[in-house]
């Protein structure tokens, strides 16, 4: 009994556009050698390239995979291609409609298939984070007996969206978004493959920017946006001139692309100039709290299908350089931030990097513990440093006053800070080479004001010499 192909067409009547499915089903790799990108999971010898090809199910390491990664990064056309090697069926449930009655279901019938056929059952599950702890025990069986091969795609972090078990009993593989020259191969195959749209549309050079930016390094994206651009196009096309093909290609414009993706294009390459010249104006007018400034780089970087995870980081980067103890509480601001990005995407994460923009640019600003730490980074790369004093070596080390120590060493004891009445230790710190280091000098500027008083009391305090 041989399992029908599951990329075939139809051996009878070709489906009316009516019932055609999507471009970005129709486009979906058949082979190993169509996958664009994610050539670090796919090597060879990888154990994602054992297992689409017959070897991982043999008994050599885990026959599961938990596959993550952003949307549009090939994680249910990998689990597809698992499902094609010989003596495997494919079935698929959905962590947002399927219960543990139905995962239970699913198992029985890949037991059957196993002891009547002789058949693995790959078992597809788009969204597991979405699973709770009970129904992801309820995998469990089946995957550690190797009842099935569970294929598990998830955009969130497994660590905290998977139970430990299921994590053990198998691997976890890490896709990344496409680059933008791995959406424009996948666009132009789009464009002349006859599954795809058969050399009907000529897509001019800046619509196919414009499409490949708002991607986003999503491939099911692009080709949505294509479909969508190519029926704007077909719209448009004069009456009479009958239904476009390879002789007489329907033009797709800028415009075209843009009506069907509902963006302006912006002058913006994420891959050159204009992406260092944007980012940096960014950050700078967080910096200069220029908060129309930032928002208006913000939006320019937004409009432009720029990842929003990477603005997210260089918010919190500015939160602890231009900021810091100026207003600790930008950092707690730009974290969350960070964090809520990652779990809900956009379009609502726009708010999110906005309400983050603000914080910084109406903060105070110190760039103290940047200065600080630098300036302590720069000796050390200098050679200073000696031995680290002998009171506060660890405790296998550490020596008790009158213990005789190396030669030129003070003897001392450790003074534990809590046994003082004010819980600061006179002591000193720093290595010998180092006991004058000056590195951080708090500004009189925001929260970081209340310090100032508090640092130069604690500056003498811990440096006079006891006794």
């Amino acid at each position: 009994m041989t399992e029908p192909d599951l990329f075939a067409p139809a051996p009878d009547d070709a489906p009316s556009e009516a019932t055609r499915p999507p471009l970005a089903v129709r486009m979906r790799p058949a082979s190993l050698a169509q996958v664009r990108g994610q050539a670090e999971a796919l090597r060879p010898g990888s154990p994602l390239r054992r297992l689409v090809e017959g070897g991982a199910a043999g008994g050599v390491g885990p026959a599961s995979a938990i596959i993550w990664g952003p949307p549009g990064t090939g994680k249910t056309t990998l689990a597809h291609l698992v499902a094609k090697a010989e003596g495997r069926r494919f079935v698929e449930l959905s962590a947002i409609t399927a219960g543990v009655k139905d995962v239970r279901a699913a198992m029985e019938a890949a037991a059957r298939e196993r002891d009547l056929y002789q058949r693995r059952t790959v078992l597809f599950l788009d969204e597991i984070h979405r699973f709770t702890k009970a129904q992801q025990d309820a995998l469990l069986p089946g995957v550690e007996n190797g009842v099935v091969i569970l294929v598990a795609a998830t955009t969130e972090n497994p660590t905290f969206a998977v139970i430990a078990p299921l994590l053990s009993r198998s691997m976890l593989v890490t896709l990344t978004s496409l680059t933008d020259a791995d959406v424009e191969e996948v666009v132009r195959a789009a464009l002349t493959e006859e599954r795809g749209l058969d050399g009907a549309y000529d897509l001019a050079d800046d619509a196919l920017a414009h499409l490949v930016r708002m991607a986003g390094g999503d491939a099911r994206r692009a080709l949505t946006a294509l479909e969508a651009a190519a029926g704007v196009a077909l719209d448009d096309r004069p009456a009479g001139r009958g239904a476009p093909d390879r002789d007489d290609p329907a033009p797709i414009s800028l415009a075209h692309a843009e009506q069907a993706v509902e963006v302006a294009a912006v002058r913006y390459d994420r891959a050159g100039g204009q992406h260092y010249d944007v980012a940096s104006a960014f950050i700078k007018s967080m910096r200069g709290s220029d908060v129309d400034a930032a928002l208006h780089y913000l939006a320019r970087m937004l409009e432009a299908g720029e990842d929003p995870r990477f603005i997210a980081r260089r918010i919190v980067i500015s939160a602890s350089e231009e900021i810091a103890m100026a207003d600790p509480t930008a950092l707690q601001t730009a974290v969350a931030a960070m964090h809520a990005v990652a779990q809900i995407g956009m379009p609502e994460a726009r708010l999110i990097l906005a309400q983050a923009v603000v914080h910084n640019c109406l903060a105070p600003k110190s760039n103290a513990v940047y200065t600080a730490i630098g300036a302590a980074i720069a000796d050390v790369r200098a050679g200073k440093g000696g031995a680290v004093p002998a009171p506060l070596r660890g405790t296998a080390t550490a020596r008790k006053a009158g213990t005789p120590g190396r030669p030129g060493e003070r003897p001392g004891e450790y003074v534990y800070a809590h046994d003082e009445t004010d819980s600061v230790a006179a002591q000193q710190y720093l290595p010998d080479d180092l006991a004058g280091a000056d590195y951080y000098h708090p500004k009189a500027r925001g929260f970081e004001e209340r310090m100032v008083e508090r640092w130069r009391w604690l500056r003498g305090r811990i440096r006079r010499r006891p006794g």
